[in-house]
């Protein structure tokens, strides 16, 4: 399998800079089988089943996107020199993994400064990244970063217009509750409290799971033999009561739909060869791509990924790489709006 047999052209003017509001207004693609059909989120109530259950990842994106001055000293003396950062994921050694521009002019040792309550030292620099320890911890660290950081928007995004506050409540989601991610699991995005009490008047029921998804949800692949490609790895956690809610539901005979390629993600490196889920917690590094057999999936609900992208070979290998070039051509022509804050679809195979 080539990279080259995940592209597709994609027009700049269908990237969405803002969401649908509300949230279920968001227009739904709905493909089942070779059939496809134009709705809205909200009409999910109608096209899901009583005794389906919706995977829900219930992580919580943390404002990881922080600008920053350092002291330089130069010949007209010491100098304050901007440091853009953004937080990767914490250290068992108390540091934080980040990403920081420049990174070149960084120094070990010294202190980057946020805000008049919030600083850090720079531990280390190796890799392309920078390890951080900083002034504040627990509680006072979490509402400190809340003061001063902002919503870490993916880079077509960002590339489009700088993070602001409405993006603290757009990009995330309703039923947010563990800290920990640093970008949205965007399917999800599209819930509101209406739709989520209309779809459990209609008998459909719900499992939180969680993944805490990372900055390198949005690396390139860089291999042209996608079967090469490594994945970043991601903490999650599947409990015992999520995982027995599962079960149930398939020996009911109901349909497993995992909201976002996350949810997917966790769900299939939990579940046993025979679709079985288990309680499962650790990093998973699942790399889904055609040829990949589900185990414990029916359905999924995703966003409009990138081309060339990890999360458009997860969906070829659900609904055929051909079937999802067919799709991905109708949301172009009918101008859905793509990736993080554009519509949905609804992909059954």
């Amino acid at each position: 399998m080539k990279l080259s047999d995940f592209d597709f052209d994609l027009p700049e003017g269908l990237i969405a800079t803002r969401p649908a509001r509300p949230r279920s207004s968001a227009r739904l693609l709905v493909a089942e089988g070779d059939r496809i059909r134009d709705l809205h989120v909200r009409d999910l109530v109608d096209v899901l089943r009583a005794g389906d259950r919706l995977i829900l990842n219930n992580t919580k994106v943390i404002p990881a996107r922080l600008s920053g001055t350092r002291r330089r000293t130069t010949g007209q003396g010491e100098v304050a020199a901007a440091v853009e950062v953004t937080l990767l994921e914490p250290q068992a050694d108390g540091t934080w993994s980040a990403l920081a521009k420049p990174l070149r002019k960084l120094k070990e040792g010294e202190t980057v400064t946020f805000s008049p309550k919030l600083s850090a030292e720079v531990a280390e620099i190796a890799e392309g990244q920078c390890a951080l320890r900083f002034n504040l911890s627990g509680e006072d660290f979490d509402a400190a970063l809340s003061e001063a950081g902002a919503m870490p928007l993916p880079p077509y995004i960002a590339a489009l217009r700088a993070p602001d506050e409405a993006d603290r409540e757009d990009y995330q989601t309703v039923f947010a509750r563990r800290s920990g991610a640093v970008a949205a699991p965007t399917a999800s995005l599209h819930f509101d409290e209406p739709l989520l009490a209309a779809l459990r008047a209609k008998g459909v029921t719900f499992t939180e799971v969680t993944l805490h998804v990372g900055a390198g949800t949005f690396l390139p692949v860089k291999v042209e033999d996608v079967t090469t490609h490594r994945m970043h790895a991601e903490w999650g956690e599947v409990t015992e009561a999520a995982a027995a809610e599962i079960n149930a539901t398939r020996a009911m005979g109901g349909r497993i739909i995992p909201v976002g390629t996350t949810a997917l993600r966790l769900i299939e490196s939990a579940a046993a060869q025979d679709g079985t889920m288990q309680p499962w917690e650790g990093a998973t590094d699942i790399f889904i791509y055609p040829g990949y057999r589900f185990r414990v999936t029916d359905a999924l609900m995703t966003n409009f990924h990138l081309p060339k992208s990890t999360l458009l070979m997860l969906v070829s290998a659900l609904m055929g790489r051909e079937r999802i070039m067919r799709i991905y051509r109708h949301a172009v022509d009918e101008r859905y709006r793509f990736f993080s804050y554009g519509d949905a679809s609804l992909l059954i195979p």
